[in-house]
């Protein structure tokens, strides 16, 4: 029997850059298209290291394999409970995305996706829910499925509404459409791999102004290390090689790479986190996050979005270490010494990885802000037309049926604990 789960909380109404962490763990590692066997890794170990850390925010998804079911198991754990209550931290998860090539936007699917993730994280409320790789179905099936995440909304099961996908165009299409039909932008636009040492076109004029028109709050950028191009080993081997959508072309080049950084005396994985992480904190700043956990220093600063995928929770301390020096850089000159010289230590290595990373844009040449076909030729859902829609018979629409129509009264939740 699943076990009981708080009541909803109604959703709030401050914006969503006032509540979402500026640095968010993404759990699509915890799955097996990137480890071996994901209930392997030390899941608890990670999550409650995060958390003391600081890190205040998770990522996952039903299309992540056992994800969901992985992080709600290590939130849940009695040594997280005790010291993390569930206010304190931020959960993000998706909808619509069953398998690689199956999907199903219908509004009954996609109810029933958020009350199963709900029972899987073990909350009663979800932070923010994206429509998950939106340009594998039709705009008419995406407007749809938007306004049911907004009627969870309203009932107090969902309290942001964003999309997410590849190509950062159509993202930002989507994201006006939405605006113009329903009357309301969304909270939260998630782009993976396009904010790049490889591809930076998320950055680019045209696609800022497009979410601008959008009204879009916040863009978070994911994938910063493409999905494992980006790494020493490349995206050739492991269990990436049977389904990374790359091109041959585009991963030799990559591999190319890793002699230059280390020329450098750098590592590729280092300087593609470091570059993505100190450039978009300042890129993506004016759709980014104030929350407070970034820096008290930078009082109220907006700060760009970025999405961590590891599997260990050495990756994890190195990733903070990094995101930590570039706060650092942002946060103004003052007279402490130490913090002047963090400061100016971050401005430095900022300096150094930005030169490194320019003879890294030399040596991709032609493939340099590339983005493959998303979907790809010849793409088909193969959902069923008599499956769309249809939830199994599990009880959790059930169990969920009396909260859904529970009166509750609004208000602003609980800032969350620094």
């Amino acid at each position: 029997m699943a076990p009981e789960l708080p009541a909803p909380i109604p959703a709030t109404r401050r914006p969503l850059h006032d509540a979402i962490p500026p640095l968010i763990l993404g759990t699509a590692t915890f799955n097996t298209q990137y480890v071996p066997n994901p209930f392997d890794l030390p899941a608890l170990s990670i999550v409650s290291r995060a958390l003391d850390l600081g890190i205040r925010a998770f990522d996952t998804s039903p299309y992540y394999g056992p994800s969901e079911l992985i992080l709600g198991d290590a939130l849940a754990h009695s040594s997280i409970t005790s010291k993390y209550p569930r206010e304190d931290y931020f959960l993000v998860t998706k909808a619509g995305r069953i398998a690689g090539d199956e999907f199903d936007y219908s509004p009954s699917w996609v109810r029933y996706s958020v009350l199963r993730s709900c029972e899987r994280l073990h909350t009663g409320y979800l932070d923010l829910v994206y429509m998950h790789d939106v340009e594998f179905v039709s705009p008419p099936e995406v407007l749809a499925a938007v306004q049911e995440l907004r009627r969870l909304r309203d009932e107090g099961v969902v309290r942001y509404v964003g999309i997410s996908g590849y190509p950062v165009a159509k993202l930002a299409s989507l994201a006006q459409l939405i605006v113009r039909e329903t009357g309301e932008p969304l909270d939260a636009v998630l782009s993976y791999g396009h904010y790049t040492i490889q591809n930076t076109t998320l950055g680019s004029s045209t696609i800022s102004e497009g979410f601008e028109k959008a009204g879009v709050d916040v863009v978070l950028n994911a994938s910063m290390l493409g999905m494992g191009l980006l790494t020493t080993r490349g995206a050739d081997k492991g269990p990436m090689a049977s389904w990374h959508p790359s091109p041959e072309g585009l991963r030799k080049s990559c591999q190319d790479l890793v002699p230059v950084a280390v020329a450098a005396e750098e590592k590729l994985e280092v300087v593609a986190i470091r570059w993505a992480l100190d450039n978009w904190a300042r890129v993506g700043a004016a759709r980014g996050s104030s929350h407070t956990s970034a820096s008290k220093l930078l009082d109220g600063k907006r700060v760009g979005v970025s999405v961590m995928g590891i599997s260990s929770v050495a990756e994890l301390e190195e990733t903070c270490r990094v995101f930590q020096s570039v706060i650092e850089g942002l946060e103004p000159e003052t007279s402490d010494t130490a913090q002047t010289e963090c400061r100016n230590w971050s401005l430095e290595r900022c300096t150094k990885i930005q030169g490194v990373v320019e003879q890294m844009w030399n040596v991709l040449g032609q493939w340099k802000d590339y983005s493959w076909d998303s979907p790809g030729p010849g793409f088909i859902n193969t959902r069923k037309p008599a499956e769309v829609g249809v939830a199994p018979d599990d009880g959790i629409l059930t169990r969920h049926a009396a909260k859904l129509h529970v009166s509750v009264k609004v208000e602003e939740l609980p800032a969350f604990t620094v």
